[in-house]
């Protein structure tokens, strides 16, 4: 999730399990520790581009490092926060928020490492979008109202909105992916694969992404809450696998980083439609009905020894945001 809305829902959680008079410094201890996982994405090195994509929603993410990362936020909230709170209550108010910047993220879309070291899996419940304002607005208010007043009544409504959104976006996931499998079965496609994931900030449009006789597709699903269910049919692209499409480059650093980039991709690459040097992942792109990636890396077959770029591929155009709003209104 964004920044705010993990810091609203670590205060929630921090608020929680204090004392009703504690309520603002605990409120800021569990913000400032839900946001603080994220801080990963600050580790990068320059020449392994791939490094900081795959850190980010690792280890600071992980059940096991909870208790790590609140330790690290109690130290550097310690020197502000002493006056109000004992070391004992400020860790315990930054374990509880720390503790939902990882699960929170697995509701997402990304890809989050709930179980790194012991597994390396991503889990990504697909439910909700990494941006919601919808959500974030609500959590705003609520809890805002709560601390502002010390009344834990509206923390209580604060987690009724948050899993409201969330169960939501379970049913709305379900209807999308039907709606895909019934879409595939219709154009004589077995589909393999099937991967279904919210657009940018809401719970209305969807992508789905599906595999079938080495072709990746992607279609638009808007599964409206009045209007029912409707499809915008997308575009395809051949399947991009390492190991055949690359495998005069094996043990080079080259093929090293594409299969680093399938694993973070699930396997779904193609080429970039206007620049083939371009392996991206299909499961992301400005419009859920267009094959042109989101990013991808840049292949370079005459310097097979040097770390592939890593490349976006942002396009908010006026007709690209025009085509979207038509999608997710049901024009």
């Amino acid at each position: 999730m964004d920044p705010v809305t993990h810091g609203l829902v670590g205060a929630a959680a921090a608020t929680t399990v204090s004392d009703k008079e504690k309520m603002r410094p605990a409120a800021f201890a569990g913000a400032v520790s839900a946001m603080m996982a994220d801080l990963d994405i600050f580790i990068h090195n320059p020449a392994d581009p791939l490094l900081n994509i795959e850190i980010h929603r690792q280890f600071t993410h992980s059940i096991v490092f909870i208790p790590v990362g609140a330790l690290i936020a109690s130290a550097v909230l310690w020197w502000l926060l002493r006056k109000h709170l004992s070391f004992r209550e400020l860790y315990l108010y930054s374990l509880a928020g720390y503790a939902t910047a990882g699960l929170l993220d697995a509701f997402t879309s990304y890809g989050t490492q709930l179980l790194w070291p012991f597994l390396d899996t991503r889990f990504a419940w697909n439910v909700i979008s990494v941006v919601d304002p919808v959500v974030t607005i609500g959590l705003i208010g609520f809890i805002g109202f709560a601390i502002w007043k010390q009344r834990r009544l509206f923390i209580g409504f604060a987690w009724t909105w948050l899993v409201f959104f969330l169960l939501f976006g379970w049913l709305q996931h379900n209807r999308a992916e039907s709606a895909a499998e019934a879409l595939a079965e219709l154009r004589g496609h077995s589909a393999s694969e099937l991967v279904v994931k919210p657009t940018i900030g809401n719970q209305l449009l969807w992508r789905a992404n599906y595999k079938y006789e080495g072709m990746i597709y992607t279609d638009a699903v808007r599964t409206g809450t009045f209007r029912g269910i409707q499809i915008y049919e997308g575009e395809a692209e051949p399947e991009i696998i390492p190991e055949r499409d690359f495998a005069e480059f094996k043990n080079t650093t080259l093929f090293n980083d594409l299969k680093r980039f399938e694993k973070l991709s699930e396997g779904f690459l193609i080429r970039h439609p206007d620049k083939p040097e371009v392996i991206g992942d299909a499961r992301y792109s400005m419009l859920p009905t267009s094959m042109i990636p989101l990013w991808g890396v840049e292949t370079d077959t005459t310097d097979t020894e040097r770390h592939l770029p890593f490349l976006y591929f942002r396009d908010a155009s006026e007709e690209n945001r025009n085509d979207f709003m038509d999608m997710l209104l049901g024009r």
